[in-house]
């Protein structure tokens, strides 16, 4: 006789703690797991059911927050997307690491530096429309220093 499998399909309406169960399909079938261990099993799968198709809500101090934090390790370019100008990175003429939108909004010139020819794309995720306003920005404040491809996109 075959020993049942309980199985906890996800709830749209519940709100997940560490420790509620939830049953997922994987490549091996139904697979259930705590919450708490979800979020180091597969933390960007978890991410996207909670961010892109909001279809998961959990406790921000127990699972969303632990979440990210596994993600930043787990998956480092994902983590980075995610966070945009949200990032907090080291810039030059602040002591601690601040949020990217900071020089991003007060000192475009000198965050296009840093970023563009200080090579630092890889630090900070920029989508296309963050791009275009901030060389937008610099094309109109420091036209010069603008590069060539840059100035194309602006353009159009």
């Amino acid at each position: 006789m075959e020993e049942e499998v309980k199985l906890f399909p996800l709830d749209p309406e519940k709100l997940y703690y560490s420790n509620d169960e939830l049953t997922l399909d994987t490549e091996e079938g139904p697979v259930t797991y705590k919450m708490g261990i979800w979020i180091c099993k597969d933390p960007v799968r978890i991410h996207r059911m909670i961010i892109r198709e909001k279809c998961l809500k959990v406790d921000e101090m127990e699972v969303f927050n632990p979440l990210e934090s596994k993600l930043r390790r787990a998956d480092p370019d994902y983590f980075k997307r995610y966070m945009g100008l949200k990032l907090v990175i080291d810039y030059p003429g602040y002591g601690t690491g601040i949020m990217a939108r900071i020089p991003f909004e007060t000192d475009p010139v000198g965050f296009y530096k840093w970023w563009r020819k200080g090579k630092h794309e890889d630090k900070v995720y920029l989508n296309l429309p963050n791009q275009i306003k901030l060389f937008q920005k610099v094309a109109m404040m420091e036209p010069k220093i603008i590069l060539k491809k840059d100035l194309e996109i602006v353009k159009g």
